[in-house]
């Protein structure tokens, strides 16, 4: 006996009528007549009285009607309990970003996602990538646009790109090259560099210098920056040059220029989450980012 014989002689049940329960159920009446059958053989009991051209129910088709409804009661019961503690556990979004990149892609995911998921909460949290990652493995957060794909990572996080910054290059303005509208990689063999720290931005040095060896020369970082801000005020004493992404263009960089590359120099912009997070929300907006990011 499975639970949809238990709704079908309900249907007949509430109706006295095979033909009103099979239009209700949507069914073909000999397939509806065929199934209560079934189950009154399998119980062994009489519970639908078809004599004299109408359906009445047996004593005993009353007792099984009254247990029937209470029993389908608590099926329903016991699915919308799990489903409450579902949406309990699933009922925000944390997620981590870096304030200084971020300014397209982000906003524009979180406004696709309150329209799926009007009811979960978001919560943002300006993080450098270094504290993503951490944060990650400690739960805090869902997911993280956490910029640069470190080298090694937890084997537990996936990361995927979806993205591709821009890099700018970022020079005093009382540089030599300052005055170029666009400069040639080449032209900064010579030239200090001011790195991110791997303290906060894993990864970081490992690409500046890699693409300083694609370009030819051998990069030398002078001095490292925790931060964006920091990186920019060291550049504008003159203490280097830096490369960053074109949003910076969104920070105030007093007393340096912002250079376009040539040839232009793009770098990969990640996303990374848990692999064992099960929430659904999550998945979804893992998607949504994904589509989006075409679109950029």
């Amino acid at each position: 006996m499975e639970l949809r014989h238990l709704r079908y002689f309900i249907a007949v049940a509430e109706a006295l009528s095979f033909t009103k329960a099979a239009k209700n159920l949507r069914l073909a009446q000999p397939s509806l007549t065929r199934q209560i059958r079934n189950l009154e053989d399998e119980i062994g009991v009489r519970l639908l009285d078809r004599s004299h051209n109408r359906v009445s129910l047996t004593g005993e088709g009353r007792l099984f009607l009254f247990d029937s409804k209470k029993l389908l009661a608590m099926c329903v019961e016991t699915v919308a309990s799990v489903q409450r503690m579902n949406q309990r556990e699933t009922s925000q979004l944390n997620i981590g970003y870096i304030a200084n990149i971020h300014y397209g892609l982000l906003p524009a995911t979180l406004g696709a996602f309150r329209k799926l998921y009007p009811r979960v909460a978001l919560n943002l949290f300006d993080m450098t990538s270094a504290e993503q990652f951490n944060a990650l493995e400690s739960l805090k957060i869902d997911l993280g646009f956490v910029g640069i794909r470190p080298p090694h990572t937890n084997q537990d996080l996936h990361s995927e790109c979806v993205a591709y910054d821009t890099v700018l290059v970022v020079l005093s303005d009382k540089h030599p090259l300052a005055k170029k509208p666009k400069i040639k990689l080449s032209e900064l063999a010579t030239q200090f560099f001011i790195g991110m720290s791997a303290k906060t931005h894993p990864g970081a040095r490992e690409w500046l210098l890699e693409t300083c060896q694609n370009a030819g020369f051998t990069g030398k970082i002078l001095q490292e920056a925790d931060v964006e801000p920091t990186a920019i005020r060291f550049v504008a004493d003159g203490l280097g040059v830096a490369f960053m992404p074109e949003q910076i263009t969104e920070l105030p960089h007093e007393g340096t220029v912002l250079r376009p590359l040539s040839p232009p120099l793009r770098r990969e912009s990640t996303i990374a989450w848990r692999a064992d997070n099960p929430s659904q929300p999550l998945k979804d907006y893992i998607k949504i980012v994904k589509e989006l990011s075409r679109g950029l």
